[in-house]
């Protein structure tokens, strides 16, 4: 009998779409980042996907300096429609079938989220890429990723940053700082590590899903990942 595949849900921030600009969307980092998920499509795996925005806008930032915070909020997941398409664009140029489906109506643009819909697009081995967060404005993507991981049966959510995983220090100020390979929610809670937001390790915790925090900066990283090699944080 075939190996059972894995659905997963991946979350990346919208800063990796930069690369090396200092704002907006570089085609040549989307296209990468792209084959990585090629690569573990033609293993078979089912693909949902949650890009942030903060490559174009940040409505948490815009609201410190004096923007109604749900106006902010709202410019931002808009910005992660734009993400989604472009994201949808590369995916389809390495022939591999994607939908964006938005949390706020675009109907000229991308499909609603609906989810026995979205349910019916995995089926059809499309990945899926989950646009406007939840909808709602003061809820992160981070948030948005863990609901719509739920929804759609995931059995992990991946998290990709610029560091290999969770460190006891920052890495960034601190080269001895030493890689945790397996922390608990509680931990992450009460210690306040800022991996992900507090409702989503919340929601991740009560439901029981896992979530995997690596970099996607070194090529082939997911794909080690997902075979349980190279370097990687869990929270269980």
């Amino acid at each position: 009998m075939e190996e059972k595949k894995h659905r997963i849900l991946l979350k990346i921030s919208g800063e990796f779409l930069m690369g090396d600009l200092g704002f907006g969307i570089d085609v040549k980092t989307i296209d990468r980042i792209a084959g990585e998920i090629k690569s573990i499509y033609d293993d078979g795996y089912e693909i949902c996907i949650v890009i942030g925005g903060g490559n174009i806008f940040r409505g948490i930032s815009a609201a410190s300096y004096g923007m109604h915070r749900a106006a902010a909020d709202n410019i931002g997941m808009l910005a992660t429609i734009m993400n989604s398409i472009a994201f949808q664009n590369s995916l389809e140029k390495q022939h591999v079938p994607a939908r964006v489906m938005s949390a706020i109506a675009m109907p000229t643009i991308c499909e609603s989220y609906i989810r026995r819909k979205a349910l019916r697009h995995l089926e059809k081995r499309r990945v899926l890429i989950f646009a406007a967060g939840s909808g709602n404005p003061y809820f992160t993507t981070d948030t948005a990723a863990a609901m719509r991981a739920l929804e759609t049966g995931c059995e992990v959510l991946i998290k990709a940053t610029t560091v290999a995983g969770i460190y006891d220090s920052d890495p960034k100020k601190n080269p001895r700082a030493v890689l945790l390979k397996e922390v608990s929610y509680k931990d992450v809670l009460e210690k306040d590590i800022r991996v992900m937001d507090h409702t989503a390790i919340t929601l991740t915790r009560e439901n029981d899903i896992p979530i995997i925090v690596f970099s996607l900066n070194e090529e082939g990283s997911l794909r080690k990942v997902l075979s349980g090699e190279g370097n990687y944080s869990i929270i269980s």
